[in-house]
C-alpha cells in the first residue's frame, strides 16, 4: 500500500525556513546570515519565524539534525545498495564509494557544502548543545565507516601498520577537503576524484599482495 504523508501547512513553513537557512549559512556563514533576511525570502512574519525558532542557537539545532538526517538517510541508501550487490567486505566498501563519487558527479552545480564544518568554522557562536551535536555527527560518521573497515581488516588484513579509526575518519576528511578544494578552484569534478583516490587506497591497503 502506497500512503503519502502530507506536511501541516507549519511544518512546511518550519521547513521552508531550515531549507532557506542552510543554503544562506552554506553560502556566506553563520554570522553573516541574519534572521531578517530568512524571514524575508520566507515570506512570513518575524512572530511567525520565532514561533518555530526561539533564536539563533535553536535554528542551528534544528538545522544540524535536518543535516545529519539527511546525510545518514543517504549513507544507508548507497551502502545498502552496495551490499546488495556484493557480500564480501572489501567490495562492498569499494562499490558503494564508487556509488558515492559518482552522486557527487550527479550534483547539478557541485556540492553545496558542509553544514557540520560551517558550524564548527564558526564555534563561538553557538551554545554547548550545538557544539556537542556537530562533534556527535562526526563521531558517528566516523564509527560508520570504521565499521566497514573493521570488517574488511578481518577478512583482509591491511598491507601497512595502519590505525583503522584513521583509515576510516579519512573517508570525512577527503570529502570535506574535496569540498573546499572544489569550491576554492570552482573545480566541481575535484571532491569526486578525490573520493576515487580514497576508494583506490582502500583497494591498495587490503587487496592481498
Amino acid at each position: 500500500m502506497n500512503m503519502t504523508v502530507t506536511m501541516s501547512k507549519g511544518e512546511q513553513t518550519r521547513q521552508r525556513i531550515l531549507a532557506i537557512a542552510e543554503a544562506a549559512v552554506l553560502s556566506k556563514g553563520f554570522e553573516a546570515t541574519s534572521i531578517d533576511e530568512i524571514i524575508a525570502e520566507a515570506e512570513i512574519t518575524k512572530s511567525g519565524f520565532y514561533y518555530h525558532f526561539a533564536d539563533k542557537n535553536m535554528l542551528a539545532r534544528a538545522m544540524l539534525k535536518r543535516y545529519i538526517a539527511h546525510n545518514d538517510a543517504l549513507f544507508d541508501s548507497i551502502f545498502e545498495r552496495a551490499r546488495q550487490l556484493s557480500d564480501d567486505p572489501l567490495q562492498f566498501f569499494l562499490i558503494g564509494l564508487n556509488m558515492l563519487a559518482e552522486l557527487m558527479e550527479d550534483l547539478p552545480g557541485g556540492h553545496p557544502g558542509c553544514l557540520v564544518a560551517s558550524i564548527c568554522y564558526q564555534e563561538r557562536l553557538f551554545d554547548r548543545e550545538v557544539v556537542e551535536l556537530t562533534a556527535h555527527s562526526v563521531r558517528g560518521w566516523n564509527d560508520r565507516f570504521r565499521s566497514y573497515v573493521e570488517d574488511i581488516a578481518v577478512a583482509y588484513p591491511p598491507r601497512d601498520r595502519v590505525e583503522l579509526d584513521d583509515v576510516a575518519a579519512m573517508l570525512s576528511c577527503v570529502v570535506d577537503g574535496g569540498i573546499i578544494m572544489s569550491k576554492t578552484l570552482h573545480d566541481r569534478a575535484s571532491l569526486p576524484r578525490q573520493v576515487r583516490l580514497y576508494r583506490s587506497y582502500v583497494k591498495l591497503l587490503f587487496t592481498p599482495g
